[in-house]
């Protein structure tokens, strides 16, 4: 990883904070989203520290709000010469159901929109920097979802203390993997995404007591943050899948996702919806053939 420039969401605690670490320990430029400069700042030094002070950028963003991502996106591109590596890890969920200031449901918008979005804007320095890798945090949450492709706001079907739709937003980064993937074919980027297990972090914390105490107990029994993130570390920086694409993974290992998260036409069909939820068309990726008829293996 060394001289390498890193992107990563979702860095200022949990597995994205534990990959980060790692990641600069191994030589790598780092550049953090963070929400705030507080914790931005905070994260850029805990990451120092086990680096042996190796600096660490910090550039803030909304990841619910699409301006926000948008300024992301270009300060990126301005500071930035070259993208070896972007990871999408921030992801959120909450019990109960509440809209983002572009009027999306905000767990799709977070999980979702969020990731869509950043790769498409940075998609071109991606591809000029090639080989380059995309890597996405998805979840094991996925196995019991469908899209619902007539009620992407849920309005009528968010369920009960928001699992049923972090399932879903977890499914939809699977497809968007594999489109993602699809559209990449050649270029030397490849996209894949992985299940961290689960982890011991302040993930879910937000929604009342009665869940933060819940999650308390559960995390006696949880893995600690470094090993929900050797996979993605493993995904950035190691050789055997420098030229895998379109993969879910779980514990360096290539699994079988849902059947769900194996229909080529429902991954080209939230492509083309995330686009129009996302008002922007990106030339760079929509060129690709039409997609197969069956299920992908």
């Amino acid at each position: 990883m060394a001289g390498k420039r890193v992107v990563i969401t979702g860095a200022t605690n949990g597995i994205g904070l534990a990959a980060a670490r790692e990641l600069a320990a191994r030589g790598a430029d780092l550049a953090i989203v963070a929400r705030s400069h507080g914790r931005g700042a905070a994260a850029a030094a805990d990451i120092g520290a086990h680096s042996e002070g190796r600096p660490v950028d910090v550039l803030l963003a909304d990841l619910a709000s699409q301006a926000s991502i948008r300024e992301l996106a270009d300060e990126i591109l301005q500071r930035y010469p070259s993208v070896d590596v972007l990871i999408n890890n921030a992801g959120a969920m909450y019990s109960t159901r509440t809209l983002s200031v572009d009027g999306m449901e905000l767990t799709w918008a977070v999980n979702h929109l969020a990731p869509f979005l950043l790769t498409s804007l940075l998609l071109e320095r991606l591809k000029q920097s090639a080989p380059a890798r995309i890597i996405t945090t998805s979840s094991g949450a996925h196995y019991r979802a469908q899209i619902p492709f007539d009620d992407l706001r849920a309005d009528r079907s968010y369920g009960r203390m928001g699992y049923a739709r972090y399932g879903e937003t977890k499914l939809a980064n699977i497809l968007f993997t594999a489109e993602l993937a699809r559209r990449l074919a050649g270029t030397g980027v490849t996209a894949n995404c992985f299940h961290p297990g689960f982890v011991g972090t302040g993930f879910n914390t937000n929604n009342g007591v009665l869940m933060r105490i819940g999650m308390w107990i559960a995390h006696r029994f949880a893995r600690r943050p470094e090993q929900g993130a050797d996979t993605l570390v493993w995904l950035a920086d190691s050789a055997e899948v420098s030229e895998v694409s379109g993969a879910y993974f779980f514990d360096r290992r290539q699994v079988r996702p849902s059947q769900a998260a194996r229909d080529p036409d429902a991954a080209a069909r939230l492509w083309s919806i995330s686009e129009e939820q996302t008002s922007q068309t990106n030339a760079a990726v929509t060129s690709a053939p039409p997609p197969p008829r069956k299920l992908a293996n």
